[in-house]
């Protein structure tokens, strides 16, 4: 079996990346500063600035909270609500996903980093797990990307929310940017997609069998009794003294105790 505890370095920076990757996409599932909206009415939004997350929106009022501003009032809301538009019905159940397949991926990878670094009778599970993790990882980054783009796009233009009275919210607001969730989230897919590429690229390290033998004095021995055949790229060295030649025992019968594996 080759020696593989170096051939997945890469594939332990992606363990890294995916871990971070899917740090920041839990992070962004909760965070209510998905789009910041500016509102001129500050009559009950007295800071002019309300938050529209994928789960609730939040905003400071003196009236509804408290008159120091240091409490935010919140509204959750879910996909059995009408008003919800597309964008956050699709974020709501994505990011979940995300969530779940980025954690299948992470056990996958630790798995097969856990057989190259112990040792597995099988290389080919190790390549298996690898690419489990890979595809999990993919998904998990494609996951992220499509609601985080998706509201980065209603963002941009402007799109309203029809909130019901109740969460004296209004249905458009003067001007809205993108919040910190959704530069996280784009963060989140681009080192999960970075580290499904590189557990998808790992590779088994090609394997040579490299045997010493003693061979016969007469096929060209030093005086100091060394002989020294070389085969493509490979040089093997074998020691025998006068007594050993001629001898039964040890002239053309392999050493298994040499025989090793190695890259080429």
């Amino acid at each position: 079996m080759p020696y593989l505890a170096h051939s997945a370095n890469l594939q332990l920076a992606a363990f890294a990346f995916s871990t971070v990757g899917w740090i920041l996409s839990a992070i962004t599932t909760g965070l209510v500063q998905w789009r910041v909206w500016h509102i001129t009415n500050n009559t009950v939004i007295n800071s002019g600035i309300a938050w529209v997350g994928i789960w609730r929106t939040c905003f400071f009022s003196n009236i509804m909270v408290s008159s120091n501003l240091k409490n935010m009032y919140c509204q959750e809301f879910s996909t059995q609500q009408s008003f919800v538009p597309p964008e956050i019905f699709v974020a709501q159940g994505l990011m979940v996903l995300a969530i779940i397949l980025g954690l299948s991926a992470k056990i996958s990878t630790v798995w097969a980093l856990k057989n190259v670094y112990q040792g597995t009778p099988s290389e080919r599970v190790i390549v298996r797990w690898f690419i489990a993790g890979g595809a999990l990882n993919l998904a998990a980054g494609l996951c992220v990307l499509i609601p985080v783009a998706w509201n980065l796009h209603s963002v941009m233009l402007n799109s309203s929310v029809y909130f019901p009275k109740t969460f004296n919210m209004p249905s458009s607001p003067q001007s809205q940017d993108a919040g910190a969730a959704i530069a996280l989230g784009l963060i989140s897919a681009i080192l999960m997609v970075l580290s499904g590429s590189l557990l998808l690229s790992y590779r088994l390290p090609k394997k040579s069998r490299l045997k010493v033998h003693p061979v016969a004095q007469e096929e060209g021995a030093s005086p100091d009794g060394w002989s020294i055949s070389t085969s493509g790229t490979h040089r093997t060295r074998s020691f025998h003294s006068a007594r050993s030649v001629g001898d039964p025992q040890c002239s053309g019968i392999q050493n298994a105790g040499y025989e090793q594996d190695d890259y080429l």
